[in-house]
């Protein structure tokens, strides 16, 4: 049976089901709370532009999009969207969705911090970038019906998210900053870390072997 939140419905799969029970074990409630906003926050975003994500999908993006700022961290020495991305693939592999199905996942969750690029994609990976940036900056907040931002914060709470966030993110990228080189996390780790300074694509350019 679906369970139904502010008129918005979680998918009543196995692999949902699974899903959420994985993501409480193994990540926080900061973690947990914030991917089930992201849900519904993208699904609003969705019947606002009139595009139907398909709805299982969205959720195991949204529930999996933060995953790769937790331990245990992939073998190798990559972005924390492409951890968290990797960690989903496997997931839906193991549960033999198809190809096409994984992928649009994986992109969701690769590209959900990338700028510019997610909205001109499948209504799964726009409405997931959709959804973070109303959940982490607040992007389309004042048109939400209050009702329903009310019953979603009484299920999912925020308490003290923005200070929590920042500090998930610098423990989960403080260890491989290289990594947030052209990305917009690459500012957390200049704003807290002493001594971090971000290298820029001008120093990249004209510090490269190339002669002129």
């Amino acid at each position: 049976m679906s369970e139904v939140i502010a008129g918005l419905e979680i998918p009543g799969t196995a692999a949902a089901a699974e899903a959420t029970r994985l993501i409480q074990e193994t990540t926080s409630p900061l973690i947990y709370h914030h991917s089930r906003r992201v849900y519904f926050f993208s699904l609003i975003h969705a019947h606002r532009l009139g595009v139907e994500p398909d709805p299982e999908l969205l959720y195991l993006a949204a529930l999996f999009h933060d995953t790769g700022l937790l331990a245990p961290f992939s073998d190798v020495e990559q972005r924390f969207e492409v951890d968290g991305a990797d960690h989903a693939r496997k997931f839906l592999m193991d549960r033999g969705f198809s190809k096409a199905a994984v992928e649009t996942v994986w992109t969701a969750i690769a590209l959900h911090t990338t700028p510019g690029i997610p909205g001109r994609m499948s209504p799964e990976i726009a409405t997931t970038h959709l959804g973070v940036l109303t959940d982490v900056l607040g992007f389309g907040l004042d048109g939400l019906e209050h009702d329903q931002l009310d019953e979603i914060l009484a299920a999912h709470p925020r308490g003290d998210f923005k200070n929590e966030f920042l500090r998930a993110f610098i423990e989960g990228l403080k260890n491989r900053p290289d990594t947030t080189n052209g990305t917009v996390n690459s500012d957390v780790l200049e704003h807290f870390i002493p001594g971090f300074q971000r290298t820029t694509t001008v120093e990249r350019i004209v510090g490269s072997p190339w002669p002129s």
